[in-house]
């Protein structure tokens, strides 16, 4: 594989696997952003530092995609493009709907046209990887974990837009013979990530003296995956992964939302011995619970395993230190952020939707 065409390049999972790429000299890489509120202009940059990079701004709804693809010539195109925020699409589903939705349907559409335009060893060597997450299958009870063959029940309308992409996917392998692969991963957290999220809000906010929210007991799980971890499975996946198959990629590091925030404040306490508002455990607050908060997530990565020899490396212990670490290192990265866009403040608490905007 010579060149893979990355949409949503710029995000925290698809520059994470751009990084990836381009360090092992894999393949080169055409990345297409919308460069929404959650792309920062520095992600980018340290992007364009690598020769082959290839950007281009563009929204994926747009039809001209399919240029895009006719003047790159990729061999692969891997879709992380999308609205990712459960707590955002809770107060504007209608921009996940058009994102996650109708930018997947342009995006197989242009795929499959410029498929038809390739000489037939090219259309061979060709995939679709569409990055999906464990959330398509609701909440599970105390025990079990999400497989590929689990049934979706998608709660919130970020995880009922995604699910919708995932049928989309499976539908257009299905029914053009697009050859499609799909991923659907835990929480990921590492860095570059959008402070908006439960680990570098807490990071953040804890740095900032700021109150911790913990929503309603904290006894929700994760499953938590390293970002660096995700980045070599999808690998994995989009060269070696069978086409119209599923894959579930987790990181076996379940805990509640509560003892992790604890574990970072933890690892704070640690590093900034002389922080004025140690200890950080202090600083945590219990706040009314999100709607439709969903109560566990687990993966089964048997599969994973099985075929293509992968399990993560980055236990969390390890992860929310290097994690914390990086925030440490990197304040100008998100205090940019801060400044200009997004201050900490809660988001998704609109009760009950009334309308699709």
């Amino acid at each position: 594989m010579k060149k893979i065409l990355v949409t949503g390049a710029v995000g925290f999972i698809g520059s994470a696997f751009c990084r990836y790429v381009l360090q092992n000299n894999l393949a080169e890489i055409v990345g297409v952003d919308k460069m929404t509120y959650a792309a920062s202009p520095r992600t980018l940059e340290d992007l364009q530092k690598f020769p082959g990079f290839q950007f281009c701004k563009l929204d994926i709804t747009d039809a001209a995609i399919v240029n895009v693809m006719e003047t790159t010539a990729p061999d692969a195109v891997i879709h992380f493009a999308a609205e990712t925020h459960v707590d955002r699409s809770i107060d504007s589903s209608g921009a996940f709907i058009h994102t996650n939705l109708i930018g997947t349907y342009v995006l197989l559409e242009a795929s499959r046209v410029y498929l038809a335009s390739l000489p037939p060893e090219k259309q061979e060597r060709f995939r679709f990887h569409n990055v999906s997450t464990d959330e398509v299958y609701g909440s599970l009870g105390k025990d079990g974990a999400f497989s590929e063959t689990t049934p979706y029940a998608p709660n919130s309308p970020y995880s009922a837009s995604k699910a919708g992409a995932d049928h989309l996917v499976r539908a257009w392998y299905q029914t053009y013979g697009l050859p499609t692969i799909i991923s659907n991963c835990s929480n990921n957290y590492g860095p570059y990530q959008f402070p908006e999220k439960l680990i570098p809000n807490m990071i953040t906010k804890a740095l900032r003296g700021e109150k911790l929210p913990v929503y309603g007991k904290g006894d929700n799980v994760r499953d938590w995956l390293y970002v660096d971890d995700h980045a070599e499975a999808l690998w994995l996946v989009l060269t070696r992964g069978r086409l119209g198959e599923k894959y579930m990629i987790g990181g076996d590091g379940e805990k509640t939302n509560l003892d992790l925030v604890k574990q970072l404040c933890t690892l704070l306490d640690e590093k900034l011995p002389d922080a004025a508002h140690r200890p950080h455990e202090g600083l945590i607050e219990f706040v009314t619970d999100r709607p439709g908060h969903d109560k566990r997530y687990a993966t089964d990565i048997t599969k994973m395993n099985n075929e293509l020899g992968w399990k993560p490396k980055i236990m969390l212990p390890e992860g929310l230190a290097k994690t914390v670490d990086w925030y440490l290192g990197n304040r100008i990265w998100w205090e940019d952020i801060h400044g200009r866009q997004y201050a900490g403040e809660r988001l998704g608490q609109t009760a009950a939707a009334t309308s699709a905007s």
